[in-house]
């Protein structure tokens, strides 16, 4: 008899055969590249033993280096190495500037026929965008994965920052694809530390993920419980991080040497950058070190650093606090701090969250491997090597997803902190008689307004049957998938008609925004609401201005007396008055006086309309029904 061999959905046939799976930290200051083998998850080193990769790129006169033969070049050829690239991923050539300080780069606008709005930076060997240069990192990863698994791989899980948004995702998977890597998905970076954690300790509770790496701060809460991972709310800062703490030290040691920042040369800034981070690690372990930029020469002790970076590290505490208050919770419901990223190696960092936390963070795990260990073991899932009954992961959108109502609203879809992929659909109706088109305008924040949030994309959709204002409906489809990545999709129901767009901005959201957009929504959530109250009762004035104003043109002079369409006349003028004045409970005060004032007149109406739909008929006829 014949035997099939038989084997689960994604795994290989053979039982021994892993497919060869990687998990990616690609990171502002160094990236790593990691493996599950006999069941343990482990980073893979280069052939000099080094695990982490400097993300630096070289355009050299020879060709392109990466990692440590271009971090060496940074001295002396600056322009032509590109450092820190992950800070301009997905953003516009508006935003590099506010990306912390002076950059030794040229930024040139996108050749012709490509991306519009990203910044290119010129070098020796041509203009190149940080998603060609964040691609040559991961080739470098790639090759290193390959060599030490011993052929190509079949997919990889890459890791974001949570705070990324739709851009900087996209521009991350624009980037895996030019370097030939099939992506499985991507995984916030708070998440993946969680489940390097998560498993090797078998813990359940509230954990708290505290990411301070390079050149971004996020801080998740997250629940565990039975395998499962939950985040519970995000928060963070997409430009804060240890390149910043640098940027503290170099500032006080040119103060020192009295030397003025904006008078000193790139190859200068390079080299007072290089010995502050110098110092900064040097201080991680001791009490006081020597600092020297040109002919100056001092000390810095521990305390004055601490002094420097405290107003960073406070920034961090802030997000941390904001977070804990999104998840409802407080910070002796925690039960687990990790933290991730080489920059929580700084002593002061440890001991300021653990004096807000009240808990001794976990850092059993090195910071710098623990988020390309967690990616490895997601990615072992995802290739079928393992159950994916052993991890479920949820992660949540950072910012609420909606759309454009009248009156210049934001209408909330899928709110902040909702767990992904997901999908939501709402129905919305045409505002005016006769309607045949809709423009649907995209947004992402948490205001009440849309000129305080973020426009995405827009689209129209055609073909809706004229209808009377109300009639028709449209169902706005949100989805957004496991990668954080937004499609949305209008339909009118009763005709089928569809439009649909995929959001995939050409850059994204500047430095600060996130932070500020979600700093904003609690300052002015009071002001928000009554102007979001006010809105809605001026559209609503609107609509029956429009309708009142439609009704007394076809039939006021025929249905009316002479005072009675004066006086409603006057009732029009005064509610146009009150809606200009800015009051809410004034304008729904008038609305429901003119409701009252022109019902015999819609009533007059409605019986016209009845008696001219029955005239020519029968008794006999209407008995029929």
């Amino acid at each position: 008899m014949a035997l099939l061999q038989i084997s689960e959905p994604g795994q290989a046939p053979e039982p021994h055969q892993y497919k060869r799976a990687v998990g990616i930290d690609l990171g502002t200051t160094n990236s790593l590249v990691a493996t599950v083998r006999s069941g343990v998850a482990e980073t893979l080193p280069d052939i000099d033993g080094q695990h982490t990769l400097p993300s630096v790129v070289h355009y050299g006169e020879l060709g392109v280096e990466v990692g440590v033969p271009a971090k060496n070049s940074s001295l002396i050829d600056p322009e032509n190495t590109i450092v820190s690239v992950k800070r301009m991923m997905g953003r516009g050539l508006e935003d590099v500037d506010s990306l912390g300080g002076v950059l030794p780069y040229r930024f040139v606008t996108a050749p012709q026929g490509q991306s519009e709005g990203m910044p290119f930076i010129k070098t020796r060997r041509g203009d190149v965008s940080p998603v060609e240069v964040s691609a040559e990192i991961l080739r470098s990863l790639v090759g290193r994965a390959k060599d030490t698994l011993g052929g190509e791989l079949d997919g990889a899980v890459i890791t974001v920052p949570a705070y990324f948004d739709d851009a900087q995702r996209q521009a991350t998977k624009d980037a895996a694809k030019l370097a030939g890597l099939n992506v499985y998905r991507l995984l916030n970076e708070p998440t993946a530390a969680a489940v390097a954690y998560g498993l090797d300790q078998g813990g359940q509770g509230v954990i708290a993920v505290y990411d301070l790496g390079g050149g971004t701060f996020d801080i998740s809460i997250l629940r565990l419980e039975k395998g499962v991972f939950e985040v519970m709310a995000t928060g963070g800062d997409t430009a804060l991080g240890g390149d910043d703490f640098d940027r503290m030290v170099a500032r006080w040691m040119l103060r020192e040497a009295g030397v003025d920042e904006s008078s000193i040369n790139s190859l200068q800034l390079r080299e007072a950058m290089v010995e502050a981070c110098r110092v900064k690690e040097a201080l991680t372990v001791g009490p006081e070190v020597k600092v020297g930029f040109g002919e100056w020469s001092g000390t810095l002790s521990r305390e004055q650093f601490d002094e420097l970076v405290d107003p960073l590290i406070d920034r961090t505490i802030r997000a941390f606090k904001r977070s804990l208050r999104d998840a409802g919770l407080k910070a002796n419901e925690i039960d687990e701090v990790v933290m991730v990223g080489g920059s929580t190696r700084v002593p002061r960092v440890r001991e300021r969250v653990e004096g807000f936390s009240g808990r001794q963070p976990l850092t059993s795990i090195d910071p710098d491997k623990v988020v390309a260990v967690g990616a490895a073991l997601q990615a072992n899932v995802l290739a079928g090597n393992k159950s994916a009954e052993d991890m479920l992961l949820l992660d949540v959108i950072p910012l609420s997803l909606g759309l454009e109502t009248m009156g210049g609203l934001m209408e909330k879809v899928i709110h902040r902190n909702t767990t992904i992929p997901v999908s939501r659909a709402q129905e919305f109706t045409t505002y005016k008689d006769g309607q045949t088109a809709m423009a649907i305008h995209v947004f992402q924040g948490e205001r009440e307004l849309i000129r305080d949030n973020r426009s995405l994309a827009r689209f129209e959709l055609r073909g809706i049957p004229p209808m009377p204002a109300g009639g028709a409906k449209i169902r706005v489809t949100f989805q957004v998938d496991a990668d954080g990545l937004l499609g949305v999709a209008a339909e009118e129901l009763s005709t089928g008609v569809k439009s649909s767009i995929q959001v995939k901005p050409s850059y994204g959201l500047s430095d600060a925004d996130i932070s500020r957009m979600l700093k904003d929504s609690f300052e002015h959530a009071g002001d928000d609401k009554d102007l979001r109250a006010l809105r809605e009762q001026q559209v609503e004035a609107d609509r029956v201005v429009e309708a009142l104003t439609v009704a007394l043109e076809k039939d006021g002079e025929s249905l009316l007396s002479e005072s009675e369409y004066t006086t409603l006349l006057e009732d029009l003028e005064s509610l146009k008055q009150c809606r200009q004045a800015g009051n809410a409970k004034s304008i729904a005060s008038e609305i429901e006086r003119i409701g009252k004032s022109s019902e015999e007149f819609a009533a007059r109406r409605m019986n016209q309309g009845i008696r001219q739909a029955l005239s020519g008929q029968k008794v006999d006829d209407l008995e029929e029904f």
